[in-house]
This record gives structure tokens, sequence and C-alpha cells, in this order.
């Protein structure tokens, strides 16, 4: 009877392939739900109640998006790549469209390949005792580690004033407790980052984030173990600036990389390597200016991009649309989990004057702003290190470059329409206008990353 039935259900599944009755799918459930939350969200943006409480949107948007993740590697690893249209779809457009590739000939087979490193299709099939255990376990660990940085700090406005875990790091009785949480933040950064860096990027790495430490504790945020009070405070603009020099200089390390691929041609992983490496800088950067107590959240952010690409990205085979769309949506709700939201007041104006003795003007504001969208800007660079490392071929960069500065112009298109026609309302000026000067902002460092996707794009294209 059983063998009955599975020669039944394979004949369903070979009839479905060769009936041209039942083309394969363009739409996904994933992309329903992208769909779906990214016209939800602009619609939420005409509410007052839920332009305060936004955070509440995207965190609603990043556990749907989680769960439905969950239901397409349930899917896969239970009922196979057979019977699943869905599948056959990933394998054939990859991480991009390269049907016109296709005709005019001139992209050869291994720049069609989305992973260089195999050039079979990689599949959850294929991974392996504890690989698949994870790679199922992935979105619940990922929903975890929301779950606790919801907790870490509370923003908007009905639930602003009630205690979180921030709060209680940062009063003067944890000191102790805020110094080993920041202790092992940093070493998990390191471990998580250093390990697709160069030697010298390693160890500015490492030095570097033992800077940041010797930073917060010469200003008092953080104690050293032989240190029993905090007497010896001053504005740690020595180790603050010690901490500048390593991040210019993996920057730099990491644009040498870069113009070396570009200029003579060089082998694609140092291309690969200086992205990283860029990307290691603003980690390293996002550190400095993180206050001690959200240094978990950079944690988790590294932890579930790590996550993500390994047991997701990488076994799913997504394309480039769908990664892009994922990476936005994370960036969102990681702007929210630093404890920002759509008020003027929950900007830290003190991260503008990290290793500065007085006020300057363009540093500053650099400074400022970065330290406030630092979690788009994390996982915009993030994006363009994982394209140009999965695949040779410059299409997939402008298509997500395309599909980025789309998602994120949609919404503030959107919103100047209802602005404009909510000019009368009573809250114009209190809740529509500050998130009006932080979506103004947003577009500007949105035009900024697509301008890197672009100059990677041509990086590609010369190469």
């Amino acid at each position: 009877m059983q063998c009955s039935s599975a020669n039944c259900c394979k004949r369903t599944c070979h009839h479905t392939k060769k009936n041209p009755a039942h083309p394969n799918s363009r739409w996904s459930e994933l992309d329903v739900v992208i769909l779906l939350g990214t016209m939800g969200h602009v619609l939420s943006l005409g509410a007052s109640s839920f332009i305060e409480e936004e955070h509440q949107t995207w965190y609603f948007l990043v556990n749907t998006l989680c769960l439905a993740l969950c239901h397409e590697i349930y899917r896969n690893c239970f009922l196979g790549d057979d019977c699943e249209p869905r599948r056959c779809s990933h394998r054939e457009r990859g991480f991009v469209n390269t049907a016109p590739a296709l005709q005019d000939g001139s992209i050869g087979h291994d720049e069609l390949e989305p992973h260089r490193a195999s050039k079979s299709p990689t599949s959850l099939n294929t991974l392996r005792g504890w690989e698949k255990w994870m790679a199922m376990a992935s979105p619940w660990v990922i929903l975890t580690c929301c779950r606790l940085l919801r907790s870490l700090n509370q923003t908007g406005v009905q639930w602003a004033h009630r205690p979180d875990l921030g709060h209680w790091l940062t009063s003067s009785d944890h000191k102790a407790e805020l110094s080993v949480l920041a202790a092992l933040s940093l070493i998990m950064i390191f471990a998580l980052v250093q390990r697709r860096c160069s030697l010298t990027s390693k160890v500015a790495m490492a030095l570097g984030l033992l800077g940041v430490y010797c930073y917060r504790a010469a200003i008092g945020n953080v104690l050293f173990p032989w240190q029993r009070d905090s007497k010896d405070i001053s504005k740690g603009l020595i180790e603050a600036r010690f901490v500048h020099v390593f991040v210019l200089g993996i920057l730099f390390t990491g644009t040498k990389d870069l113009l070396k691929s570009q200029v003579i041609a060089a082998d694609f992983t140092i291309k690969t390597v200086g992205l990283w490496e860029i990307y290691s800088g603003l980690v390293l950067l996002a550190a400095l200016l993180f206050r001690p107590h959200n240094l978990p959240v950079l944690v988790f952010s590294l932890l579930i991009q790590t996550i993500m690409t390994k047991f997701i990205w990488k076994p799913l085979r997504h394309d480039a649309a769908e990664i892009t769309v994922m990476h936005y949506w994370f960036g969102q709700a990681f702007f929210y989990f630093q404890g920002n939201s759509n008020n003027i007041a929950t900007v830290d104006i003190s991260a503008g004057f990290v290793g500065l003795d007085t006020y300057v003007e363009v540093p500053a504001v650099f400074l400022t702003a970065f330290a406030t969208f630092a979690g788009p800007v994390l996982w915009a660079s993030h994006l363009v290190s994982f394209l140009s490392s999965e695949t040779s071929s410059g299409s997939a960069l402008s298509h997500a470059c395309f599909c980025y500065a789309l998602i994120c112009s949609f919404p503030v298109s959107a919103y100047i329409i209802l602005v404009t026609s909510l000019r009368y309302h009573l809250f114009i000026w209190s809740v529509f206008s500050p998130k009006l000067l932080y979506e103004g902002m947003h577009i500007l460092i949105t035009a900024a990353i697509c301008v890197f996707f672009t100059a990677m794009d041509q990086t590609n294209t010369k190469s």
C-alpha cells in the first residue's frame, strides 16, 4: 500500500512537470509575504499611532519573514525538490536573471554559477548531520535573538516608560555586569568578523576592539578588572583616536584590494576580501560609537547575518531581489533595536564627539548619522559583500541596487504624499515632521549605498 502511494506521488509529480497547463509559478509564499509586508508598511505611514510605534511594524514583519523561511526550509527538507516547482525556479534564476546573457553568449558557464565553490546546485538535501539540523533550527534561533533584542531597548511612545535591560545595565549599581557584557560582546564581534579578513586586518581589528574597551573605561562607562572605582575619568581622546586609526587602516586596506582587483584584474578572492574588510572597518566604527549596553545589538546582527548566510541564503538559493529585501527589513529592524525611534530625542548626539576635543561640523555630522543608521548601513554593506562573493556576474549587484533603491524610495514617495495631505493634522509637527526628517536622511544614505553598489557593479564589469 505504501509503495503504491509513493509510486502515485511520483507519477503525479512527473505529470505536473510535463503538463503545460501547470507552469512553474513565479510567486512563492516568501514573495507574497514580502509584497504584502511592504504594502502594509507603506499604508501604515498614514496613521500617527503607527508612526510612533513603527518599531512594532518592523518587528512583526521580521518575525513573519522568519516564519515564512521556516516553512520554506521544512518544505524543502521533508518534501524535497521533485514535487516543488519553486526549487526549479530558484535554480533557473539563481541570483540573477541570466536569460539575456545566455542569448548574447558573452558569459561563460562559470560566471552563471551563483556559488563559486561548487558547480552543482546547493540544496538542503546536500546538508548532512548537524548542518541540516542547524538549517531547520536557524529561523527559531533568529526569532530568539530578535526577542532578546526587544527586551534590551524600549522605544516608541506607548511603552517607552517601561524599564528595560538597557536601563538596568546603565545604572551605576551594575557597572561590573555591564563591563563583563561589553568585554564578551567585543570578543564575539572579533570572532564573527575576523574569519574572512587578512592577517593584517585581523591584528588591526583585535587592537581596535581592545581600544574600544579602553575608551569606554577611560570615560567611566565600564571598569577594568583591576579598577575598583571611576575616579580617573577623562574624555578618552587618545583611546578613541587610537581606534579611529585602525578603522581608517582597515578601510584603506579594503579599498586598496578593491582597486587592485579592478586595475590589474587580480584574483576574484582579492575583491571579496576587500569588500569584507570594508565591512569589518564599519563594524569596528560602530563598536566604537555604540554605547556599551548596545554592543549586544551589534553581536546579534553579525550572528544573524552569519546564520542566514550559511543556513538560509546559500542552501535555499534565493535570488538577488529576495536577499535584498531581507537585508533591508533586518536593517530597519536593527535601527529600532538600537533604541531609535521616529522622535528626534532618541538621537545619540554624544556619538558625534567621539575622538573630538571640540565640535567639528563635518566629522560630528558623519559620526552621528552613522551611529544612528548603523543598522541599515551595516546590513546594506553585508549585502554587497555577500552578492559579490557568491557570484562573479555584475548583474546581481545591479539588480540588487535597483531593488534596494526601489524598496527605499517607495515608502518615502508615499509618505511625502501622505504628509502633504495631512499637513493640517493635529500631530503634524510632533509626529509626521520628525518622521519626514528621518526619511530624508535615510534616502541620502540610500543614495550613497546605491553609489557604492554601482561602483562595485562597474568593477565586476571591467574585471
